[in-house]
Parts: C-alpha cells; sequence; structure tokens
C-alpha cells in the first residue's frame, strides 16, 4: 500500500512540472494559466551583499533577487530579514506589495545594521505572494561580521635620515579580511620635511592581498611624518595612521668629505690655503666646491675652487685665495650634491698654527706639501691614486733599478775596474839617487 501511494505522488508531481513546464512563451517564460501554479514557480535567483563582510556595528546593504519565471504577473508583499543581530534599517519602504511581472525579476534593497559580534550569521528572507492558497517563499542569506583590521606599516626605511637628503621609504597595507576594500588612499602629513607625492591613491584592495607604497622623503629637521591611511567598507570610511618618526644621523651611504693637507701663505694682503679634499663615503659627491667664510673675505683669483665630482676614496687639491682683517681661525666650507642634485655642506676649522682641518671646530694635525691646482697633491715625482694607492711608485722604481744595476756591475767586476783606476800607484825610484849597497 505505501510502495502505491509513494509511486501515486512521483506520478502527481512528475505531470505537475511537465504542465508548468509543458508550453514557453516568447521563449523565456513558462506558460501557466493557473494563479496558484504561477506563484508557485516564484523563486529567490540570488543576493549582493555591501559591503562583503561587515564591521560589528557597521551599516550596508543587502539586495536579495526574486524572479518570476512564468507567463503571468505575479503580485508579492511584506519581504523581511529575520535575524536578531541584524536592524533593517528601511523596513517602511516594502509597506505596499509589489508585482512581478511575466519572466521578471526584481530586487529587494535592505538597509541594515550588523550588531553582532564576530561570527557568520544566515538570515532567513521571505517574502509572500497574494494567490490564494500559496506558501510564503522563504531563503537563507550569508552574512559575515568581522571586526578584524587592516595592517599599515613602514616597511622599508632607512636607518637614519640627513638634512636635505631625500631617501624612499614604503608604507604597506595589508588586508587580512575576508572582503575586499574600496578607494584606499595614503596621505603623508609632516611639518619640517618635503614628502612626494602629496597623495597615492591604491583603489581597491583584494581580500587577503598587499600593497607596498613608496614616498621620497627630505626633512629640514628631526620630525614625524604621519601617513593617513583612509579606505571604504562598502560605504563606510575607515582610517589608520602610520606615524614615521624622522632620525637624523649620519649617512651610512652617502659621500664624506675630509679636509687634510692644509697649508697657508701670505703674499701681501692676500692669503691662501692649499690642501686636499678627499671623498671618505660610499657614493659619489658631485659639484665639489671649495671656499672660505668670515671672517675671511674671498677674493681672486681664487675665491671659490671649483673640483668637480669626487668618487668614493677619490681625492683632489685645492687652493683657495682670500684677505682677513682679524687673526684667527679661518672656516673652509665643502658644498658638494648628490645624485638627486641635494646640496649638502661641510664646515671645517683652520688654524694659522694647525697644518689640518676637521668639521667643525678644532683641528687634526697633518704633513704639509706642496701642492697644484686642479690636480692631486704629490712629492718630486708625484703619486698615483687616493688611499692605498697614494705610494711613491716611480721613486720606488728608480731605487729598485739602481740597486739591481749595482749588484750587476759587482757581479761583472766592473765595480773593482773602477776602484782600481783611483787608487793610488808606488812611485818609481829616482835615477840620481843613490842606491843602497
Amino acid at each position: 500500500m505505501k510502495i502505491k501511494f509513494l509511486v501515486m505522488s512521483i506520478l502527481l508531481l512528475v505531470s505537475g512540472i511537465a504542465a508548468a513546464s509543458g508550453a514557453l512563451t516568447n521563449g523565456n517564460t513558462i506558460a501557466v494559466t493557473d494563479p496558484l501554479n504561477a506563484a508557485q514557480l516564484v523563486y529567490i535567483s540570488g543576493y549582493e551583499m555591501t559591503p562583503q563582510v561587515f564591521y560589528p556595528g557597521e551599516t550596508g546593504t543587502v539586495t536579495v533577487s526574486v524572479c518570476n519565471p512564468s507567463n503571468t504577473t505575479v503580485a508579492v508583499s511584506q519581504p523581511n530579514l529575520m535575524e536578531p543581530h541584524v536592524k533593517i534599517v528601511n523596513s517602511g519602504a516594502f509597506a505596499t506589495a509589489t508585482s512581478i511581472g511575466p519572466g521578471e525579476t526584481i530586487a529587494y534593497n535592505f538597509v541594515i545594521t550588523a550588531d553582532g559580534s564576530d561570527g557568520t550569521y544566515f538570515p532567513l528572507f521571505t517574502v509572500s505572494t497574494n494567490a490564494y492558497g500559496a506558501q510564503a517563499i522563504n531563503s537563507q542569506i550569508k552574512l559575515k561580521i568581522d571586526s578584524a583590521d587592516i595592517r599599515a606599516s613602514i616597511a622599508a626605511k632607512p636607518d637614519t635620515f640627513s638634512v636635505s637628503k631625500k631617501d624612499t621609504v614604503n608604507v604597506s597595507v595589508i588586508n587580512p579580511r575576508d572582503g575586499d576594500i574600496t578607494d584606499l588612499l595614503i596621505v603623508p602629513e609632516a611639518n619640517g620635511a618635503e614628502i612626494s607625492p602629496d597623495e597615492s591613491y591604491v583603489g581597491t584592495l583584494k581580500s587577503g592581498s598587499s600593497v607596498q607604497v613608496p614616498f621620497a622623503i627630505t626633512p629640514d629637521k628631526a620630525t614625524d611624518v604621519t601617513f593617513h591611511v583612509s579606505y571604504q567598507n562598502g560605504d563606510n570610511k575607515h582610517t589608520k595612521d602610520v606615524v614615521l618618526p624622522l632620525n637624523l644621523g649620519d649617512d651610512k651611504t652617502g659621500a664624506q668629505i675630509v679636509v687634510n693637507n692644509i697649508e697657508g701663505s701670505t703674499a701681501g694682503t692676500t692669503n691662501t690655503l692649499k690642501g686636499d679634499v678627499t671623498n671618505n663615503g660610499l657614493t659619489d659627491a658631485k659639484s665639489v666646491l671649495v671656499t672660505v667664510d668670515s671672517p675671511a673675505t674671498p677674493v681672486n683669483p681664487n675665491p671659490v675652487y671649483a673640483i668637480g665630482n669626487l668618487a668614493p676614496d677619490d681625492f683632489s687639491s685645492f687652493e683657495v685665495t682670500y684677505t682677513q682683517k682679524t687673526p684667527g681661525a679661518v672656516p673652509i666650507v665643502v658644498t658638494y650634491k648628490d645624485a638627486d642634485g641635494n646640496t649638502f655642506t661641510q664646515r671645517f676649522t683652520y688654524t694659522a698654527t694647525s697644518s689640518g682641518a676637521t668639521a667643525g671646530s678644532g683641528s687634526v694635525q697633518g704633513a704639509t706639501g706642496t701642492s697644484g691646482q686642479g690636480g692631486p697633491r704629490g712629492g718630486m715625482f708625484g703619486s698615483f691614486g687616493s688611499g692605498l694607492n697614494q705610494v711613491p711608485v716611480i721613486p720606488i722604481v728608480v731605487i729598485l733599478v739602481a740597486i739591481i744595476a749595482l749588484v750587476v756591475a759587482w757581479k761583472k767586476g766592473l765595480l773593482k775596474r773602477f776602484t782600481d783606476k783611483f787608487q793610488k800607484k808606488d812611485p818609481e825610484p829616482d835615477d840620481d839617487e843613490p842606491k843602497e849597497q
């Protein structure tokens, strides 16, 4: 009996489906004649959520699509989302019934507030049809609430910054959330530093992805740079700040100027300073200029001495002429540029009793020597290069050649012949002198 009842039920179900789908109107609707059958064909075709993942307490939209595949208009009413942690903000927008025409799809846009804590929720969407005897249409949708925030940090920066020197830092933004964020914008702010660009627009940052945004910073003083990171989660704006202290110090990779071998002379009212400028750093010093500062006054013929470019471990001589009304220390000013065109200034101090100079005040003792304009200082024979290469190669070679020549001459007996010529010979006896008996 039970088997017979089951078979009859299957046959009725198949016949119902065949009757409902037996005819098509214009190829895209199901032909039915009974309003109840039309109402029973209405279904929920999909839903969308903005934002994809809510922050706790955040407002967004849930859009549910309802489709009528029949060739008969169906009236629906009382749409609702039922979940204690989902509050519908615009419930008054659905007070009247809505007609869904043949083959049409309508969308219900719920403005909601997610009041729950972190977790996944399944609100029940329901909508009723106005056909007598038809049941309400129900479907669960998935809604996620997550308080996890994006992460923003400084991914790359130098150990220290230098005044007037441009360095690059990278701001990293990571989106660990299950939903995308949009309109990602980074705006730097600082008092006492030049930053480029003024802002950087990233746009959409996909779920589980990251981005690094470079900024060029040229500080004028020790200060803080605040990077304001803003983004949208749906229509909700969020902000996050990253603070970067600009700690000033010596540039470990830049040029480093050393002045030594200073000697001074006076001719009339004009004084002359000669010395060497060495680049003891790791990068080129470009457009190197040497002059003096107050109380000295630069004068012709060499008020400013242009050296040009100095590679690491390279050096060049300079000669500056000046006048000075009162005796005392003479500031030596060396300016140079880096590869980005930033100008740097180093000051040294020379006193008449010192034979060297060091940055700031005081001096370093060092041997003085002759100099020539535009080239390296050297001894009698000159030297090559700089650093360990500043060895008097030519004098050493000459001495070695002389020693070898003397050894060869000694082995061949040439030295003995040479010395024999200068030895005194015994005088021969005089014929007039009496001989001994």
